[in-house]
């Protein structure tokens, strides 16, 4: 009787399988339910199949489908949200940004190179100093108390024209305690575009980086 029963489920679960496509989730589902009335029908009358083994079944084909239904719907989300980045980051094209960093960006016009920074708290003294692409000073800004937050400089970099590139440091402290700064570089956004579903904006600096890096539109 039991090799007769082995025999017959066997021959069922090739008959319910029928050699379908398993990537099919409503097929998959099918060929469960099949296969679990072949078991059902050529079990063993002395050695029935266990109600829990066929419960853990059931709870198996169900967790599968759940999760193949889950990462399509995420799939989908994931495309939609790179869609809404793509249109976001088109409407930079031309406009200045804040970028992590300390280069300082130069305007050939008025030869003043800006920039901004974040204070992690208020500051009684702040210094920024000017630097060239070896690292020597070559000027140094104090402005004194400033409160926590975002804030912006300018200095007159138009005696330093042959230099590639300037950057700059800044040292924040109130009275003993040193106040953290965060600094930013400026650039202009030139293009955009996309790959493998990340969205990078290129720089009028030669730079490409991710669009997520962007800190604030100026």
């Amino acid at each position: 009787m039991a090799i007769s029963s082995v025999t017959a489920t066997n021959t069922a679960t090739a008959a319910a399988l029928g050699g379908s496509n398993l990537s099919d989730t409503a097929g998959m589902q099918d060929r469960f339910l099949k296969l679990l009335v072949a078991q059902i029908n050529n079990q063993d009358p002395l050695n029935p199949m266990d109600n829990a083994q066929m419960t853990s079944q059931m709870a198996q084909i169900n967790t599968v489908s759940g999760i193949q239904q889950v990462n399509q719907t995420l799939q989908g989300m994931a495309n939609q949200f790179a869609s809404m980045q793509m249109l976001q980051a088109t409407s930079l094209v031309g406009h200045d940004v804040l970028l992590p960093g300390s280069t300082l960006a130069r305007d050939p016009a008025t030869g003043l190179a800006s920039s901004a920074f974040d204070l992690g708290g208020s500051a009684s003294q702040v210094k920024i100093e000017i630097l060239s692409p070896i690292g020597d000073v070559l000027g140094s800004i104090n402005s004194g108390a400033m409160g926590a937050g975002r804030h912006s400089f300018s200095w007159d970099a138009s005696a330093y024209g042959n230099y590639t590139s300037l950057s700059y440091r800044i040292t924040a402290v109130n009275g003993q305690q040193s106040v953290a700064a965060t600094p930013y570089s400026t650039d202009k956004v030139l293009a955009v575009g996309a790959s493998n579903g990340t969205v990078s904006v290129d720089l009028q600096s030669g730079t490409s980086v991710p669009y997520s890096n962007i800190t604030a539109i100026l």
